[in-house]
């Protein structure tokens, strides 16, 4: 038995392309759930989604000025995806429309520039590349940006965090305080599009998102309380890299899928079993006596 464990669980870390696909998955492990849960709680869960769309052309200029450079494409991921941000706030501010609708608008444009700019200047492979990512291909240069656009990311949230958490449940007291919430917000946001740029290498820029999102939404089910969901979506995303990675090596599997799917798949099972809001909380409260502490 501890000889089959070590052929499942150790023995594929033996390689080095192993080993920093494992590094760059508990980075952004630990940098997006977070991101993901005040997301979630701002009522901005698909805004994440398009600001994955929104670093796409920006990726697809870096790659077309320097092939695969990924310091070419982060920074050109950065530029766009900050652009994006800022023309959809303006547009929302100028026009009177809801800023997820902007978001959304400019989400499809950006989608469909980058895929053209893509297309016109490599192959369906190079396509494939930008959109879905390949966390076995993170080389040592790939590994120490995420690190450090992770890194960077933690130490952000740290500073801003009480802010951030006022914003949320009490806008007008932040502002009382003399903070302005724009600020507060527009540095989420400019986080948010570090996160999605240092994740599209390994994921793409169609999946980085799920790491972000899929563990926050999951961990709803089994906490009401901030530090309960921040921590238990960083330990969903942490289980679903590792042991993602290690399907992919053991079935010959996609690795970017596989790592969302198990998180999907986390997901499901809470929908149905987690203690809050679940098929089966749902279940028990309605059958539970009134006077109970499940009825109250």
């Amino acid at each position: 038995m501890p000889a089959l464990l070590e052929a499942l669980l150790i023995a594929p870390f033996d390689y080095g392309f192993m080993r920093r696909a494992v590094i760059a998955g508990l980075a952004l492990s630990l940098a997006a759930p977070p991101l993901g849960v005040f997301l979630m709680l701002r009522g901005m869960s698909l805004i994440g989604d398009a600001m994955a769309h929104a670093i796409l052309p920006g990726v697809a200029l870096g790659f077309l000025a320097a092939g695969f450079s990924l310091p070419m494409m982060s920074l050109g991921g950065i530029l766009s995806g900050l652009l994006v941000a800022v023309l959809a706030g303006s547009v929302s501010q100028m026009t009177g429309h809801r800023e997820d609708a902007a978001m959304a608008s400019f989400f499809l444009i950006s989608l469909a520039a980058g895929v053209m700019l893509v297309s016109l200047g490599g192959s369906s492979v190079d396509l494939t590349h930008v959109l879905f990512g390949s966390i076995l291909a993170v080389d040592s240069t790939a590994l120490v940006l995420i690190a450090v656009i992770a890194s960077l990311i933690v130490l952000a949230l740290a500073v801003i965090f009480r802010a951030l958490v006022v914003e949320c449940l009490d806008p007008l007291f932040l502002r009382g305080q003399g903070v302005r919430g724009g600020v507060v917000h527009g540095i989420f946001l400019g986080l948010v599009v570090l996160n999605l740029t240092a994740g599209f290498q390994t994921l793409g820029t169609l999946m980085a998102v799920g790491l972000m999102m899929l563990p926050a939404t999951t961990a709803r089910f089994w906490s009401q309380r901030l530090e309960g969901l921040i921590t238990i979506a960083i330990a969903i995303a942490l289980v679903s890299s590792t042991a993602g990675l290690l399907l992919s090596y053991h079935l010959s599997l996609p690795s970017g899928p596989s790592i969302i799917l198990l998180a999907g798949v986390a997901y499901l099972l809470s929908a149905l079993f987690g203690r809050h809001h679940s098929l089966t909380a749902r279940w028990r409260r309605r059958a539970a006596p009134l006077g109970t502490p499940e009825r109250a």
